[in-house]
C-alpha cells in the first residue's frame, strides 16, 4: 500500500512531480483515472453547475487517443449525469455511482430485490430531507445520495444521524461518506474495485489516479508498484502525492499528455543512422547501439513485423538484452570483420547478434529465419522479450516451456529457445512480455528466436559452428570484391549492406530494410521501401557487378524474366513488386503505430505500384551490357528481354509518366524518364553488336528520335539546365543523367551548365536535394544521398575533380557508426532521414568512390 501523503503545508506542486510524470509517460500500457467533482471540476453549491476544467478534459481526450493509453473518470455521480457534464468521447471510460454503474462496455443490471431496496431507501431519505431546509436527494441507478452542503451545521448533523440510524442500517445497504454527502448504495462496490476492473480489462502496466474525496481512498488503496496516486486538496490520504486544486490537476494532466505524446512519438528515439542491420537474405532486423532489436519482419523482409518499436515505441515490440547495474559502462557496437554479425559490448560482457545463414538456408524458398543472440562475460543481465504479432495489431500470448517460450495462436510457429532461463510473463494490454534476469556463468547464454518452427530442442549443428559458417558466408563473399582505392573499407561495408538487401530465394533486391522512417520529421512523407523496384534493384546489382560480384545481378535478371514471362506485354511491368516478384496489395496505414519521432502515418504497401514509370527499363538494359562486358554468361533469354524492353520503349516513350521520384501528381514528360528510354535503346544497340554481331538500324533511328526530343524540350535556356519535366522550369538532380548516361558528352555546355546549376541550387552543405519545387506534399524532405553521389560523379566527369573529392569527403562523414546510410540527411537538423539502410545511398557511395578512384588512377586533376 502506498505511503500516506504529506500534510497540505508540504504539498508538492506540478513541477515537483516531473519525475513521476516522466515515469508514467513511459509506461507500456498506461491507465489515467480520475474522480470528477473536486478533481476535474471545482466543488460548487449547485451540483448541476459543476463544469469540468476545459484544460483537464482536453488533456484527457488527447491521452485517450494515444496508443497504449486508457482514460477513465470514476465518480459518485450517476452515469447519465457524468456523461452529460463531461461531454467525454467514447474513448474515455465513464463509471458512475462509485463504480456500480459502468459505461456501455461494462453494463451492470440491478436485480428486482436491489431495485426495491433502492426505492425504499429513496423514500426514507426524501422524508428526512423534507423535514428541514438545505437538503437534496439525488437518485442514481444503484444508489441514493443525501446532500447537506446547503444546510445549517446543526440541522445537517441531526439529519445525518437520522440517515445513519435509519435507511443506512438496513441490511443490503452500503454507506459511503463524501464531502457534505452520504450515499446509500444497494450494490457493494467502490472506486477501488472499479479501478481494478478497468485496469484488468485494459491490462495497464501503470495507473495514475487523482481524487479529492474520502470515497477516492478506496482507489488509492489499490495502487502499488509503478502506480501513482495524487490527492487534490487537504486531508489525510493514502495517496503519495498531492496537488492544491483542480487547476493544478489540469496542469498535471496537460504535462502528462505532452510527455506521453513525446515518448510515444520517439522524442528520445535512437538516431536513424545509429541502427545496425542483421540479414539472412530472407529478412532483416534492426539493432540499436545498446543491443535492442526494434525491427524484425518475418517470414520475409516485406512481411509483418514481430518487433516494431522503431515505429511505435516499446508498446510495438522489442527484444532487449542489457546489463543490470551501472558498473558495465556504456555500450560499444561494431560489425565483426567483414560480416553482418554485430557485437555489442560493455565492460565485462558482450552480445553477438546474427541471423543464421548456415546450411544453405539463404536460398531456400521454404527455409526459416533464426535470430541468434549470444551473451558472454560476467555479471547479471536483464532480458525482455516483447514480440507483437502483425505490428501489434494481433494479441500476443506466450507459454513458458522448459526450453524456452512458445508464441500462441500464430499463423507461422514462433519460439524462443532459451534453456535455463527462468521467465516471468508480464501482461501489457492485449499482449504479454517475457522478462528474466540471468547471472552469467562460464558458458555463453544463447537465445534463439526461431520463426517458422515450433521446435525448441537443440539443433544438430552447435551454435559456434553456425556462427562460424554464417561469418564465412559474409566474409568469403566480401573477400572476393575488387575495391576502389578510395575508401575501400567503407565501400566494402556498403557492398555488404547491398548484399544484405538481396532476397536469396527469389533474387529480388529490396530498396531498404524498413518502412515509414520519415523524410520529414513529424510529417507524412513516410513510405514503405521493403519491396523490389526493378530500377533500384538493377542499379544495386550493377554496383556489385562493378566490384566484381555478378551472381546477384544474374539472379536478379532471373527475377525480372519471371515477371516479364507472366505478362501479356513487357510494357505492363509495374514500378515495384514484393521481393518474391508478386504484385503489391493496396497501400494501407497502421493506425496503432505512432511513427518514428511522431511521424505518421506508418504505411505498408506502396501506391507507386500503380504508377506509370517509363525509366524502369533503362538501368536493366545498362546492367545487361555491363554483365556482357564482365564476361558473365548472358544468354538468348537475356537478349530476348532486351528486345522486349526496346519494344516497350518504342511503344511508350512519348507518353507522360510519374517519374523516378514517384511524385503523386498528374503525369508529366519527365526529362530523366526520357533519358532512360534513350538508355534502353542505346544499350540495346550495343548489346546487339557485342552479343550477336548485328546492327539494328531501326533502333538507331529510335535512339536519335528520343535524343532529339530531349534536347529540344528538356533544356531551359533561362534556367540554364535540363529541367524536371518538359515545360517545367525547375531543377531536378536526376537530370544529371543526361551527361552520366552518355546521351551528351561531359564537355557539352548544356551538361556543364546543368551540373553547375544543380551544384549551386540543389546542394546544401554535404547533401543534394532531388528538387525544391512543390510536389503536393507538406514539409521539406532532406537531401538525397543518391543525388549527392550523382553530383560527385558529374563534377568529376566535367573536370571538377577537387570539388568532387571535397563533396565525397563530406558525404563520407554522414555515414553512421556501423557504416550504414539511410536515404537522406537534413543539413538543418543534422540528422539522418528516410528508410535505413537504403540501397540507393550505398550504391551511390560505391559508384562515387569508383569514379574518383578511376580519376586518381588516370592521374587527372581539376
Amino acid at each position: 500500500m502506498s505511503e500516506r501523503a504529506a500534510d497540505v503545508t508540504g504539498a508538492q506542486d506540478v513541477s515537483d512531480l516531473d519525475g513521476v510524470v516522466e515515469s508514467l509517460a513511459a509506461a507500456p500500457v498506461l491507465l489515467v483515472a480520475s474522480d470528477y467533482d473536486g478533481t476535474l471540476s471545482p466543488i460548487v453549491d449547485d451540483p448541476e453547475q459543476a463544469r469540468p476544467d476545459r484544460e483537464s478534459m482536453v488533456a484527457l481526450q488527447a491521452l485517450a487517443q494515444m496508443p497504449g493509453t486508457h482514460v477513465a473518470v470514476i465518480s459518485g455521480r450517476a452515469l447519465r449525469d457524468l456523461a452529460r457534464l463531461t461531454g467525454a468521447p467514447t474513448e474515455v471510460h465513464l463509471v458512475g455511482s462509485h463504480g456500480s454503474e459502468f459505461d456501455q462496455d461494462f453494463v451492470q443490471n440491478l436485480s428486482t430485490r436491489e431495485v426495491e431496496l433502492r426505492d425504499r431507501v429513496k423514500a426514507e431519505l426524501e422524508e428526512i430531507a423534507g423535514s428541514g431546509h438545505g437538503f437534496t436527494v439525488e437518485t442514481k441507478p444503484a444508489s441514493v445520495a443525501f446532500h447537506y452542503r446547503n444546510a445549517e451545521n446543526g440541522d445537517a448533523a441531526a439529519a445525518v444521524e437520522r440517515v445513519l440510524s435509519g435507511p443506512a442500517s438496513v441490511e443490503g445497504v452500503y454507506t459511503k461518506h463524501g464531502k457534505m454527502v452520504v450515499e446509500l448504495a444497494v450494490v457493494g462496490t467502490d472506486k477501488g474495485r472499479a479501478l481494478e476492473t478497468i485496469r484488468h480489462r485494459v491490462g495497464a502496466s501503470a495507473a495514475l489516479f487523482l481524487g479529492d474525496d474520502k470515497t477516492d481512498e478506496d482507489a488509492f488503496g489499490t495502487l502499488a508498484g509503478p502506480d501513482v496516486g495524487v490527492k487534490v486538496g487537504e486531508g489525510e490520504s493514502l495517496a503519495k502525492y498531492r496537488v492544491a486544486d483542480t487547476h493544478a490537476v489540469a496542469q498535471l494532466l496537460a504535462r502528462l499528455a505532452e510527455r506521453r505524446a513525446a515518448w510515444l512519438g520517439g522524442s528520445d528515439a535512437v538516431p536513424i543512422e545509429k541502427h545496425a542491420m542483421l540479414s539472412d537474405l530472407r529478412t532483416a532486423a534492426m539493432l540499436t547501439p545498446d543491443a535492442r532489436v526494434t525491427w524484425f519482419c518475418a517470414p520475409r523482409l516485406d512481411g509483418s513485423a514481430l518487433f516494431a518499436e522503431l515505429l511505435g515505441g516499446p508498446v510495438a515490440g522489442y527484444f532487449s538484452v542489457a546489463p543490470v547495474g551501472d558498473e558495465h559502462g556504456r555500450a560499444r557496437q561494431e560489425y565483426k570483420g567483414d560480416t553482418m554479425l554485430v557485437r555489442t559490448s560493455w565492460q565485462g560482457l558482450s552480445v553477438t547478434d546474427y541471423l543464421d545463414c548456415s546450411g544453405g538456408r539463404v536460398s531456400q524458398r521454404a527455409g526459416r529465419s533464426d535470430l541468434i543472440r549470444v551473451i558472454e562475460g560476467s555479471g547479471r543481465v536483464r532480458i525482455e522479450f516483447a514480440p507483437r504479432l502483425d505490428f501489434g495489431r494481433t494479441p500476443t500470448r506466450m507459454e513458458i516451456r522448459e526450453q524456452g517460450l512458445v508464441l500462441d495462436d500464430t499463423l507461422d510457429p514462433v519460439v524462443l529457445r532459451a534453456p535455463g532461463v527462468a521467465w516471468t510473463l508480464r501482461q501489457e494490454g492485449k499482449h504479454q512480455t517475457a522478462v528474466a534476469e540471468v547471472e552469467l556463468g562460464s558458458e555463453p547464454l544463447v537465445l534463439e528466436l526461431r520463426f517458422g518452427t515450433g521446435r525448441l530442442d537443440a539443433t544438430k549443428a552447435s551454435e559456434t559452428s553456425r556462427r562460424r559458417e554464417t561469418s564465412r558466408f559474409w566474409s568469403d563473399w566480401a573477400e572476393g570484391l575488387t575495391l576502389p582505392s578510395v575508401e575501400p573499407e567503407r565501400v566494402r561495408r556498403s557492398a555488404l549492406a547491398l548484399k544484405a538487401l538481396v532476397h536469396g530465394p527469389s533474387g529480388g533486391i529490396a530498396a531498404a530494410a524498413t518502412t515509414s522512417l520519415p523524410e520529414h520529421m513529424g510529417g507524412v512523407r513516410n513510405w514503405d521501401y521493403r519491396y523490389c523496384w526493378p530500377r533500384d534493384a538493377a542499379l544495386t546489382a550493377q554496383a556489385l557487378v562493378h566490384l566484381g560480384s555478378t551472381g546477384e545481378a544474374m539472379r536478379y535478371l532471373d527475377w525480372v524474366l519471371n515477371i516479364v514471362d507472366d505478362l501479356p506485354s513487357p510494357d505492363r511491368v509495374q514500378p515495384v513488386y514484393t521481393v518474391t516478384g508478386h504484385e503489391l496489395g493496396s497501400e494501407a496505414e497502421i493506425a496503432e503505430l505512432s511513427g518514428y519521432g511522431g511521424s505518421r502515418p506508418v504505411r505498408i504497401g506502396n501506391a507507386a505500384s500503380r504508377q506509370i514509370q517509363l525509366d524502369v527499363f533503362g538501368p536493366i538494359a545498362d546492367l545487361v551490357l555491363d554483365l556482357l562486358a564482365s564476361g558473365a554468361p548472358i544468354s538468348s533469354e537475356h537478349w530476348r528481354l532486351v528486345e522486349a524492353m526496346v519494344a516497350a520503349v518504342e511503344e511508350k516513350w512519348a507518353e507522360p509518366d510519374h517519374g523516378i521520384w514517384e511524385v503523386r501528381l498528374q503525369r508529366r514528360h519527365h526529362v530523366h524518364s526520357k533519358v532512360m528510354c534513350w538508355v534502353v535503346v542505346d544499350r540495346g544497340i550495343k548489346i546487339a553488336e557485342q552479343f550477336l554481331g548485328r546492327e539494328r538500324p531501326a533502333w538507331h533511328e529510335l535512339r536519335e528520335k528520343i535524343k532529339s526530343d530531349v534536347l529540344e524540350h528538356g533544356f531551359d535556356e533561362k534556367l540554364g539546365a535540363f529541367t524536371f519535366a518538359y515545360g517545367v522550369a525547375e531543377l531536378d538532380a536526376a537530370s544529371l543523367w543526361v551527361g552520366l548516361s552518355g546521351m551528351l558528352p561531359p564537355e557539352d555546355a548544356r551538361v556543364v551548365r546543368t551540373v553547375e546549376a544543380v551544384n549551386r541550387e540543389l546542394r546544401q552543405g554535404p547533401v543534394v536535394y532531388r528538387y525544391v519545387c512543390d510536389d503536393g506534399l507538406p514539409g521539406r524532405e532532406g537531401g538525397f544521398h543518391i543525388c549527392t553521389g550523382w553530383l560527385i560523379e558529374s563534377l568529376a566527369m566535367t573536370g571538377k575533380v577537387d570539388e568532387a573529392r571535397s563533396l565525397f569527403k563530406a558525404f563520407t562523414k554522414l555515414i553512421g557508426p556501423t557504416g550504414l546510410l539511410s536515404e537522406q540527411w537534413c543539413p538543418v537538423t543534422e540528422r539522418a532521414l528516410g528508410n535505413h539502410p537504403q540501397a540507393y545511398s550505398h550504391l551511390a557511395y560505391i559508384q562515387a568512390a569508383r569514379r574518383l578512384s578511376d580519376h586518381a588512377a588516370a592521374g587527372r586533376g581539376s
